[in-house]
């Protein structure tokens, strides 16, 4: 998909997301809450992934860092600013991805995943047995907290989740996935893209390999909890399922579902994946079953994910050929 063509649509689904609250009740704005959560999540997951080439099996681990972070910060320390515990949330993720990307940045493939899956286990383990630093399955309580420096005190929790912090979070979701699109499209981009592809020959051309990875996995850990922070707020609780490696599983899921070979398709897979389940629960008991079916049948029938249809358009084929 070009330039142009990408940028047109993410604006119609950037005017759309924005018109939901309007047209929409309230459960379905708040229903996007996790779905921005996810999709800024799968910005970073995708730069290690569907970029640098790299399938992580522990990556809720930082989706964890940040809903515990804010517990931490918003619930223990005090501080009442989102912005602030955002930001700290990012920085605290990123010093932590740096000696678990060095040692996991020895190894490629499978062992790479199985080492993250390790990782994530540690910490899940860690966040469920101390009881007295984490809360254990409990979990710790992510208080409300100010945007922008306004309470918006007179809105219920979910009157702000529908409204306020909505249109906050599209905010943070174009903002980050601006910054990405620049990551992506730089000469580091670039870089990322020369060693997925053939790592022998971008370490001959002068890439330094190693660097680059761990770098894409810094800034993927970053963006993972961002995306943990916003979803703990939502539920007003950080739980140790969140970084369980069934949560890893759906990241790759979603990624794949949308299509990690397209700069847009994690976050279609993220809003795909949110509306099946949310529908599926609704109708059935063994929606698990049928989501797992409906996810094989399009990742069978569908390689390229959902983002991956455009390029089989009739139009999009003839403008290919000519």
């Amino acid at each position: 998909m070009t330039r142009a063509p990408a940028i047109v649509i993410a604006l119609a689904g950037i005017i759309g997301l924005a018109l939901l609250p309007l047209l929409a009740p309230s459960y379905y704005a708040s229903l996007m809450i996790p779905f921005f959560g996810y999709a800024i999540a799968l910005l970073g997951f995708n730069l290690l992934f569907g970029y640098a080439g790299l399938l992580s099996f522990g990556h809720a681990m930082f989706l964890g860092f940040g809903a515990y972070g804010a517990a931490v910060l918003a619930g223990v320390l005090g501080i009442k600013s989102f912005e602030a515990v955002l930001f700290a949330v990012m920085l605290l993720a990123a010093l932590a991805a740096v000696p678990i990307g060095v040692l996991c940045m020895r190894y490629v493939g499978i062992f790479f995943g199985m080492l993250t899956l390790a990782f994530g286990m540690l910490f899940y383990s860690f966040l469920f047995k101390f009881y007295h630093l984490t809360g254990g399955d409990s979990g710790m309580r992510v208080p409300r907290m100010n945007i922008i420096g306004l309470e918006f005190a007179h809105y219920n929790k979910i009157e702000f989740l529908a409204g306020p912090f909505y249109y906050y979070c599209l905010a943070l979701l174009v903002i980050g996935a601006c910054v990405m699109w620049r990551i992506v499209h730089s000469p580091f981009g670039l870089h990322l893209k020369a060693l997925r592809d053939n790592p022998r020959k971008a370490e001959y051309l002068g890439v330094h390999v190693h660097q680059f990875r761990l770098a894409a996995f810094v800034i993927s850990a970053a963006y993972g909890a961002a995306g943990g922070a916003i979803l703990g707020f939502r539920i007003g609780i950080a739980d140790p399922e969140l970084v369980y490696w069934t949560q890893s599983g759906q990241l790759v899921f979603m990624a794949v579902l949308g299509g990690f070979s397209n700069f847009f398709g994690p976050i279609i897979g993220a809003l795909a994946f949110t509306l099946l389940q949310d529908q599926l629960q609704s109708l059935t008991q063994y929606w698990r079953f049928i989501l797992g079916a409906i996810l094989a049948l399009i990742v069978i029938a569908f390689p390229g994910g959902l983002a991956g249809l455009a390029d089989d358009l009739p139009w999009r084929r003839e403008r290919k050929s000519t």
